[in-house]
C-alpha cells in the first residue's frame, strides 16, 4: 500500500513538471516571437541568414533558445512517456520507457545545445 502511494505521488509530481513545462514553453515561445517582431527591418528580414547568425551571438537570445530547447524536450519526452505507459503496463516496460525517454531528451538537448553554440561562434 505504501509503495503504491509513493508511486502515485511521484507520478503526480512528474505530471506537475509536465504542466509547468507546457506553460513555460508558451511563455518562452512568445518571447522568441517578440524577438522576431522587434527587428527594425521587419519579420521577413529577421529570417535572413546574417540576422539569424547575429541573433545567436546575442547572449539573451541564445539563452531563450536554450530554455525553449530544454523546456520543449522535457515536455515532449514526458508526453511520449505518458502515451507509451498507457499503451502497456509492467515494471520492465515502465523502466525501459523511462530510461529511453530520459536518454532521448538528453540526446536532443545535447545536440541542440551544440547547434546553438556552433551558430554563436560562426563569423
Amino acid at each position: 500500500m505504501m509503495e503504491e502511494v509513493s508511486h502515485m505521488i511521484r507520478e503526480s509530481s512528474i505530471m506537475k513538471i509536465h504542466y509547468y513545462t507546457g506553460l513555460a514553453a508558451i511563455v518562452l515561445v512568445a518571447i522568441h516571437i517578440l524577438f522576431r517582431l522587434t527587428v527594425p527591418e521587419g519579420y521577413s528580414a529577421s529570417l535572413e541568414y546574417e540576422n539569424v547568425i547575429a541573433n545567436y551571438k546575442n547572449i539573451s537570445y541564445s539563452l531563450v533558445l536554450e530554455l525553449i530547447l530544454v523546456t520543449v524536450a522535457i515536455h515532449g519526452f514526458n508526453g511520449l512517456r505518458v502515451i507509451l505507459l498507457e499503451l502497456r503496463q509492467g515494471d520492465g516496460w515502465e523502466s525501459a520507457v523511462k530510461w529511453l525517454c530520459i536518454a532521448g531528451a538528453v540526446a536532443v538537448i545535447a545536440y541542440g545545445t551544440r547547434t546553438i553554440l556552433l551558430a554563436s561562434m560562426m563569423t
